[in-house]
């Protein structure tokens, strides 16, 4: 059985970013359900929008991104719409559109060789012992184990790490249901759907490399039938459908309330999504994942004795910032506040196109 400074399960953007900011200072374990090349194993259903916080961790990191990461076309305004009063505004937003399965495969890429990296690698059992943790997982076929002195879960919404620590932690979920389609819009463009018949979340479109992907989060209970039901009812808007060429689907959490941010106990911790770091407003994640991630780097180069209460101190700040989100999310969510902001105007941006929508409304 091999020991390991720090062990980490999954590697999307948190938990590669940590592994990468780790190598040289720490021996690290780091299993992930992709395959680094190609299409197989895990893949986040995720519309790839990289929103100006996560740019700036980057510029932190002094890491600039590939061509091949890069997704066509880059449009700097999301057209918002609310379809139960048929208002729309046009909001300036300084997004990147990316591939997501590539972005995380390149975010995997940066991560040194010093750091013990299974991909395509599943792990079925984590627990305490005599002060370590020990992990059991299935790297092609054959079962290993391995212990850590820390345990980091960045392994998302349905975080194994999170559940093995906070068992009756209860979060806020969606399901988050996403298609492809064939692009047959005049000119491409990003909206923000909501629509309080069909989700008390929002839903959203993007124009990619020739696809028009929409997508939204729903009540896990007929989630389905109520993406179909928000489709229907965007037709006299001008979305164009035709049939689907690719279905994706995952959950998504939204925190709602301060005791959703939970950071980790037992020199085992949090970091992304798994910890509940993401956009009650927009469920961005990205930029909470790589901010936790270097806060968590930083906290484990200096390995204090309690770890995790500096953790905690440290990720205050973020805590805050999403706590701000959740206020943002009500207001959003709320239809007659929502439809004063909206109807206000502010820093809408006119544009031809509106009037067009608007009159089909």
């Amino acid at each position: 059985m091999q020991h390991f400074d720090v062990a980490i399960i999954g590697l999307g953007p948190a938990g590669a970013a940590l592994a990468r900011q780790l190598a040289g200072k720490k021996s690290v374990l780091a299993l992930d359900k992709k395959q680094q090349r190609g299409t197989g194993g895990f893949m986040k259903p995720c519309g790839g929008l990289l929103a100006p916080d996560a740019q700036r961790s980057f510029i932190r990191m002094g890491i600039t991104m590939p061509k091949h990461v890069m997704a066509d076309p880059q449009i700097f305004s999301v057209q918002t719409l609310d379809v139960q009063t048929g208002v729309a505004r046009n909001y300036q937003r300084s997004y990147l559109n990316i591939d997501r399965h590539a972005f995380d495969l390149w975010m995997k890429s940066l991560i040194p060789a010093s750091v013990t990296v299974h991909h395509d690698a599943l792990c079925r059992k984590i627990w305490r012992e005599n002060g370590l943790w020990h992990l059991s997982y299935v790297v092609e076929g054959v079962t290993r184990h391995a212990t850590a002195t820390y345990l980091v879960g960045g392994d998302g919404a349905n975080s194994m790490v999170r559940r093995q620590l906070y068992p009756t932690h209860e979060i806020r979920k969606y399901v988050a249901l996403q298609q492809w389609f064939k692009d047959t819009h005049p000119s491409p463009f990003y909206s923000c759907v909501f629509d309080n018949h069909t989700t008390d979340c929002y839903a959203w479109s993007i124009s990619k490399d020739g696809f028009f992907i929409f997508g939204g989060a729903f009540a896990m209970k007929e989630g389905r039938e109520h993406f179909e039901a928000l489709k229907t009812r965007l037709v006299p808007f001008d979305f164009r459908f035709g049939e689907p060429v690719k279905n994706e689907k995952c959950t998504v959490l939204c925190p709602s309330r301060w005791k959703d941010f939970v950071c980790g106990k037992e020199n085992a911790f949090l970091i992304g999504e798994a910890a509940g770091f993401i956009s009650a407003s927009s469920l961005e994640g990205i930029s909470y994942a790589l901010d936790s991630a270097e806060i968590l780097a930083g906290v484990l180069h200096q390995a204090p004795e309690n770890a995790n209460a500096v953790y905690e101190r440290k990720t205050l700040g973020l805590r805050i910032k999403l706590m701000g989100k959740v206020v943002k999310n009500r207001c959003l969510t709320t239809p007659w506040i929502r439809s004063a902001i909206m109807k206000s105007g502010v820093s809408h941006i006119r544009v031809t196109q509106d009037d067009v929508t608007e009159a089909r409304a």
